[in-house]
């Protein structure tokens, strides 16, 4: 049997985890304020007038205010010199007072009222009265369509300078809170692969994984989690009917939480039972192809040239080429911070240079049809001396936790 795999059950585990999150330092208004500068300056670079937030994580992350996205209008402009305003149902000011960390002044509007011409106004109401406006990129098309049509003074384009230019670096604090994330989903990978026995559901592993996440701390459990077993596993994203384990059949669990907003995404593949010839020799591949994908994140290089190196290695293990299977069908990574895929993306065309303080996934999957498929997925941050592991890789296929 595979080290580490199978042997205890789901009481027993639960039993030995704590919760690790008591401590942890959310973000600060300081940071938030200091976010809502450096984005005015890129602002003022880009010559961008006002930017608009939509609710959700942008929205979150220059103001700390949390709320989620709806069919009405609930968002905020920052405008490139100046003070946030937000537009808000009248009815929902109450609330969102008790939510805003960054305070600014409020713009309500009434159900019966066109929250898009409420935008234009309280533009002009800002001394903003033509010029190039951000729009937040995942703003729906209601809102950004129903902005468009209100006026012909300004010209509408993507946040994402603004946006991404910010979000991607993480500052040590957000590196912070990522790393715990981390760590307590690595900690649930372990737990659950004790407890898998023959004939266990995706369901029971599914339902064990959230209790672990919140036993450690995490206050909403799993943020998501995919467990496939044998030749489920050749499917990346996961089936419409899972099949129970199975004695050798290959395990695939990506799963992960949120801690302090922050996202945790960790992949483990290996075997209950005995590997054979085959998973060994694709397992190590896949291994080895994770290691090349981060030898190739090199400071001021392209994000491109990441996929290319695990790409090409896998090439020369006659897999691919390019995303032909038996292969890696999808890119070898994303960026991950507050959404669980962000920019910039381990792909060949993001021509994105890698910078101190951005974030990533490194998942060259494997997928062998009507087989299995084989993920390793864990992350690394660049520092000012290159990529860092926020979880060591897994070990072996005998020895997958180490």
């Amino acid at each position: 049997m595979t080290i580490g795999v199978g042997g205890s059950n789901a009481a027993t585990e639960l039993a030995k985890l704590n919760d690790v999150c008591q401590a942890i330092a959310p973000i600060t208004v300081a940071e938030f304020s200091d976010r809502i500068k450096r984005a005015q300056v890129l602002m003022q670079r880009e010559n961008i007038a006002a930017i608009y937030l939509n609710a959700g994580t942008n929205l979150f992350y220059f103001s700390g205010t949390k709320w989620s996205p709806s069919e009405r209008m609930v968002g905020a402009i920052l405008p490139a010199e100046g003070e946030l305003v937000y537009i808000v149902p009248f009815f929902e000011q109450g609330t969102i007072l008790q939510f805003m960390t960054v305070k600014g002044e409020i713009a309500p509007w009434q159900e019966h009222q066109s929250p898009y011409q409420l935008f234009i106004d309280t533009l002009c109401h800002m001394g903003i009265t033509s010029g190039v406006i951000g729009i937040d990129e995942s703003t729906p098309f209601f809102i950004s369509n129903g902005i468009a049509q209100i006026s012909d003074n300004y010209q509408f384009v993507s946040a994402t300078p603004i946006t991404a230019g910010c979000r991607a670096i993480k500052s040590s604090s957000e590196l912070a809170l990522m790393q715990k994330a981390k760590d307590i989903t690595l900690c649930v990978q372990q737990a659950v692969a004790r407890i898998l026995y023959e004939g266990i559901s995706t369901t029971e592993v599914k339902n064990f994984i959230d209790a672990a996440h919140r036993k450690m701390g995490a206050a909403k459990g799993s943020y998501f989690c995919i467990v496939l077993f044998g030749i489920d596993s050749s499917f990346p994203h996961g089936v419409k009917a899972p099949k129970p384990l199975a004695a050798n059949d290959m395990v695939l669990i990506d799963t992960g939480c949120s801690i302090g907003s922050y996202i945790s995404d960790i992949t483990r593949s290996y075997v209950f039972g005995q590997p054979n010839a085959r998973q060994r020799e694709l397992w190590l591949v896949e291994k080895d192809a994770q290691q090349a994908a981060f030898d190739a994140a090199v400071l001021n290089s392209p994000c491109a040239n990441i996929d290319i190196a695990a790409r090409d290695y896998l090439a020369s293990q006659g897999l691919g080429p390019d995303y032909q299977t038996p292969g890696c069908p999808h890119r070898t990574g994303h960026g991950i911070g507050l959404d669980i895929h962000e920019w910039p993306y381990l792909n060949r065309a993001d021509q994105t240079l890698l910078r101190p303080g951005m974030c990533f996934s490194n998942e060259p999957m494997l997928v062998i049809p009507d087989e299995f498929g084989i993920r390793l997925e864990d992350h690394f941050y660049m520092s000012d001396s290159g990529p860092v592991w926020f979880t060591s890789p897994s070990k072996s296929i005998d020895d997958p936790f180490g």
